[in-house]
């Protein structure tokens, strides 16, 4: 496959959720618009964060008529132990092969440098934010490098915004992901 542009059909790939096994994004999709929030693993303080503060505020986006569906390398057992069956308004995809990565070309940054950027500040900010809320790292899953990404897909599955990011912190938070849905 290919990296995904605005006006592309979203891929209907085979995934696994944190309790499911074998499904379609498709399925998960259910014909809503849905963001499509690709992190690293829950392990990760600032990707458990942005999982948790989707879960706090969904109410938010789904009062937009939108879901949100999470993509991680974590395997099914690393999701399972921080959430329980029903604990989230939402799936999470658990991809440890990281075949929805390779597929959509969502690919590591070169070094750990270059997954910060020059946006150190923010991280640490994100961070503090993280660790207020009690989270602290876990373990370690997939690439350490992988960098983060972010569709907007149309009900019909056409992509709405599409966004590969250039550093660990180089995706709209949540207040940004209501204004663009």
């Amino acid at each position: 496959m290919a990296r995904i542009n605005v006006g592309d059909k979203f891929p209907n790939l085979t995934v696994n959720t944190t309790f499911q096994t074998g499904t379609t994004l498709h399925q998960l999709c259910a014909g809503k618009k849905t963001v499509i929030w690709v992190l690293r693993y829950i392990g990760c303080t600032v990707c458990h964060y942005d999982v948790q503060i989707a879960a706090n505020r969904y109410s938010e986006l789904t009062d937009k008529g939108a879901q949100v569906l999470f993509v991680m390398q974590s395997d099914q057992a690393h999701l399972a132990a921080d959430y329980a069956q029903g604990a989230l308004p939402f799936e999470i995809v658990s991809d440890p092969e990281m075949k929805f990565y390779e597929a959509l070309e969502i690919k590591p940054a070169d070094s750990m440098d270059a997954l910060l950027g020059d946006r150190k500040e923010a991280l640490m900010a994100k961070g503090a934010k993280a660790k207020e809320m009690g989270f602290v790292h876990g373990d370690y899953e997939g690439n350490e490098q992988q960098l983060p990404a972010m569709f907007i897909v149309a009900a019909d599955g056409t992509v709405e915004y599409a966004k590969y990011a250039e550093n660990i912190v180089d995706l709209p938070d949540f207040d940004e992901v209501l204004t663009l849905v």
